[in-house]
């Protein structure tokens, strides 16, 4: 594994590109504007302490899994590619640290992916198989109230009457939903169709 810090530095229009044999940490103090970066990393070795992206493009190379942006300022910024249980904006015990704002995940294919303390009309977000539930922490019971297929709604919904994170949304892929809990992407977007605040 070979380790590469970017750090103490701002590029402009930059291409950067990293593989599955890099740990690559991004900051601290570092500016990124109109870069494209390639990453094929797994998540454990995309360390981020301190950065600014503006206008940046990301194109993942294989599936980020678990990682959390808190520390990273994200501005009109372009996803592409699959991200899985990535968490976007300020964490509660990282004040300040992190935002996102006026980004696009049009292009991107999001499953259990939250958005914390953010302005989420500003930004893209997927459509359908992606749907995004807005506000799903305080309509918790709402929504478990509802006939979900399989163990969605005992399982998934009722966890964000219980989140400690203070979500404004979540995005889910039906199609990976429904293959974790044994039902149909259809099966899950009847329900969603009858619902206010989804996004698919």
């Amino acid at each position: 594994m070979t380790q590469v810090n970017l750090e103490h530095m701002t590029l402009v229009q930059e291409e950067l590109e990293f593989g599955s044999k890099v740990i690559l940490f991004l900051g601290p103090d570092l500016t990124l504007s109109d870069c494209t970066l390639v990453l094929g990393m797994a998540s454990r070795d995309l360390v981020i302490p301190q950065a600014r992206f503006i206008d940046c493009t990301f194109i993942f190379k294989k599936p980020l899994r678990d990682f959390r942006w808190e520390t990273a300022h994200l501005q009109g910024c372009r996803f592409k590619g699959h991200l899985i249980g990535n968490d976007f904006g300020e964490l509660p015990y990282a004040p300040g640290k992190g935002s996102i704002v006026d980004c696009d995940f049009s292009e991107a294919r999001l499953h259990g992916c939250r958005f914390l303390a953010c302005d989420v009309n500003s930004l893209r977000l997927p459509r359908w198989p992606c749907f995004t539930i807005f506000d799903p922490v305080s309509r918790g019971r709402e929504l478990s109230a509802l006939s979900w297929p399989s163990r969605i709604g005992p399982v998934v919904v009722q966890g964000f009457a219980e989140s400690p994170v203070p979500m404004v949304a979540v995005t889910y892929s039906a199609p990976e939903l429904a293959k974790r809990y044994d039902t149909t992407p259809e099966a899950i977007r009847a329900v969603i169709e009858k619902l206010d605040g989804v996004y698919y």
